[in-house]
């Protein structure tokens, strides 16, 4: 029995160990496996989704990525929104092309554990090129990114504005910067705003005008690191907007749930937040 329980306290220290040594190496901003822009944008063009609106084109576009549990029904909803408002929107799946959909594996997204904000923020900018090089695609492009989606579209302004590579890519698609300006807006639902995001005052001055929309109950993410970062970005030059949705908690507009979560799907609160987005895309002509 002692024996036994030895074994146990060895296992349970070997788990903890590889955590910390992974959210280690996640912090330090190493990725495993590294892509050309090509080679990104290859894999990821194979699961991606393009609405775009009636007519001949061309239009502006909206980028939308997903929480860490991939693409949910609340991503066709967004893209619907956008749709409407004349945009082609793309629908960017980073799960499934890094078999992160399979037997859960997005569980290790959500703890932390797998292709964090920093790593998804290449992505982004592998996306945000493919579509200039579209016929039926011109103009500016929005981002929308929920929660782990909004951490990976912080991390790519700041990364953009500042020229630093996102780990796991081996060369920028184009200059960041000229990437960037591209970028008219960012909506951020329930973003991590933890010590993990990279997105830090010194680089973001130049990221483009921002809506964080944020859930006053988050059980997922903490709401008053956002608040804290927001004011920081403020501070420095940068335009970011905060709202603050009474009574919601996480994923308030995502119907598709896993098993167990506690979450729920409150379309009044998503109401809510589409109201306040297209108000703020409206204050910008977009």
């Amino acid at each position: 029995m002692i024996r036994f329980l030895l074994w146990s306290l060895a296992g349970v220290a070997v788990i903890v160990a590889g955590f910390a040594i992974n959210t280690g190496r996640q912090a330090a901003r190493y990725a495993m496996v590294e892509d050309t822009p090509e080679e990104r944008v290859s894999r990821l063009a194979e699961h991606w989704r393009l609405r775009t609106p009636e007519g001949p084109g061309p239009f502006p576009a909206a980028i939308l990525l997903s929480g860490c549990d991939g693409v949910r029904d609340n991503m066709e909803y967004w893209a619907g929104v956008f749709v409407e408002r004349g945009r082609a929107a793309l629908i960017l799946d980073s799960h499934t092309p890094r078999n992160l959909q399979r037997l859960e594996a997005w569980r290790l997204v959500c703890a932390g554990q797998a292709m964090t904000g920093a790593e998804r923020a290449g992505d982004i900018a592998v996306a945000i090129d493919a579509l200039g090089g579209m016929a039926d695609i011109s103009g500016d492009v929005v981002i929308l990114g929920a929660s782990h989606g909004g951490w990976s579209t912080m991390e790519f302004a700041a990364d953009a504005a500042s020229g630093r590579l996102p780990p796991g890519l081996t060369a920028w698609p184009a200059p960041g910067p000229d990437l960037l300006a591209r970028v008219s807006a960012l909506v951020l639902l329930y973003p991590y705003c933890g010590l993990l995001n990279g997105a830090d005052e010194e680089r973001w001055p130049p990221a483009p005008p921002s809506l964080m929309v944020l859930a006053e109950n988050d059980s997922i993410i903490d709401t008053p690191d956002c608040l804290e970062r927001a004011d920081a970005l403020r501070a420095a030059g940068g335009e970011v907007k905060t709202l603050v949705l009474p009574g919601a908690d996480h994923g308030f507009d995502q119907r598709q749930k896993s098993a167990f979560s506690s979450l729920e799907f409150v379309p009044e609160q998503r109401d809510a937040a589409r109201t306040a987005i297209e108000q703020f895309l409206n204050a910008r002509g977009l």
